[in-house]
């Protein structure tokens, strides 16, 4: 049952950070138009199983005037909110309040803040660490996220595909780009499943600025700006999509088999095995592949 949607409000941020899965940074394009995330609201609300939206990028407080209207609309039509930032606009505790005051004047029920060596490689008091002492002063709800250079988990369970390297990365996007050198790479075989996506019934899509709808970034079962929400849904059937519908009976390994991939170079996850297979069949599914963005285009 789905339960909540995160729109991607911009692709568009600060950093360029080489764990991005979205290849997201300064120069990539999208962004929501106001009426858009809208619309999207009220498709939400007439699905009736959606309860949460959650704004988040790139960096949605790039666009902070339309960051504050999509939390205001969302708070006023009942539905629980949140925020993914990397609080870039935190370089005091003074300047961090600013920004978060008119957010907690609307109010929302979680703010989670980038907060690693990707976003403050200079080290010293991050603008996250700021952001996050004036949420905490400002009775936010709030958290930290923190993802760092994948590192050799030892001994790993190598036989049922399980993860050798820590950190927190998945390795898709511009990681796997970026963050798979010196790494150990497997047989493609053992990645049998997807460890990190509910396929099957997904609680969560992703919405993007041209109206896909993500369970897994880069992966669309529909565009909102082209069929209803609540028709997406009624006819989702992970069974029928040419991607999907592999990775759920063998993982990527069977989506490799099936069409014809060359793994015998051996891959560092499932994610990374599955991200490069999915770059290979862009041209043969551009629909179910989407956007180019994600697959750094």
């Amino acid at each position: 049952m789905l339960t909540g949607i995160h729109f991607l409000l911009t692709y568009k941020c600060t950093y360029e950070c080489d764990h991005c899965f979205l290849y997201c940074g300064p120069d990539a394009e999208g962004v929501f138009k106001i009426a858009q995330v809208e619309d999207a609201l009220k498709q939400m609300k007439d699905a009736k199983t959606v309860n949460d939206a959650y704004f988040e990028g790139g960096e949605p407080f790039l666009y902070y005037p339309l960051l504050l209207e999509s939390l205001s609309i969302a708070k006023s039509m009942g539905f629980k909110t949140g925020i993914v930032t990397n609080a870039y606009w935190g370089e005091s505790e003074r300047d961090a309040e600013l920004w978060l005051k008119p957010i907690a004047k609307i109010g929302v029920d979680d703010i989670s803040i980038s907060d690693d060596e990707y976003h403050n490689p200079d080290g010293g008091k991050s603008p996250a660490a700021y952001a996050l002492d004036a949420a905490k002063k400002l009775g936010l709800p709030y958290g930290n996220i923190c993802i760092n250079k994948p590192t050799l988990i030892e001994n790993p369970d190598v036989k049922k595909g399980e993860p050798v390297i820590g950190g927190g990365a998945l390795l898709k996007g511009r990681a796997a780009e970026k963050l798979i050198e010196d790494l150990p790479r497997r047989d493609y075989s053992i990645f049998d499943k997807c460890p990190h996506e509910e396929l099957e019934n997904p609680s969560r899509f992703h919405l993007d600025p041209y109206g896909n709808l993500h369970p897994c970034q880069g992966i669309s079962v529909g565009n909102m700006w082209e069929k209803p929400l609540k028709k997406i849904i009624r006819d989702y059937n992970p069974k029928k999509h040419p991607i999907i519908s592999h990775i759920v009976n063998g993982g990527p390994a069977k989506l490799a088999d099936e069409y014809g991939f060359d793994a015998s170079s051996g891959y560092v996850d499932h994610c990374h095995l599955c991200f490069e297979i999915r770059k290979t069949l862009l041209d043969r599914f551009p629909e179910e592949l989407a956007p180019g963005q994600v697959y750094g285009m």
